[in-house]
């Protein structure tokens, strides 16, 4: 019982250190495409339909809206 609460511990910070996998994605749209759906990676890039553009999320979904893109209910 004693070497139980270390373990707890131990096994808590290993569970909480893991490298977050998750991704988050939107729906994108403008007057000259259909709609598509833009993705923050886990490494913080986005993702058009699956594919890593190489860019920043942050970066280029303000580009988009910048062109005239609306996402996310925006």
């Amino acid at each position: 019982m004693r070497f139980l609460f270390p373990l707890l511990v131990f096994f808590t910070l290993v569970v909480s250190c893991k490298k977050d996998d998750s991704r988050s994605c939107t729906i994108c749209n403008s007057p000259e495409t259909f709609e598509f759906e833009v993705c923050r990676e886990s490494n913080g890039n986005a993702s058009v339909n699956g594919d890593d553009t190489g860019t920043n999320y942050d970066v280029y979904v303000s580009g988009l809206e910048e062109a005239g893109a609306t996402c996310g209910g925006n």
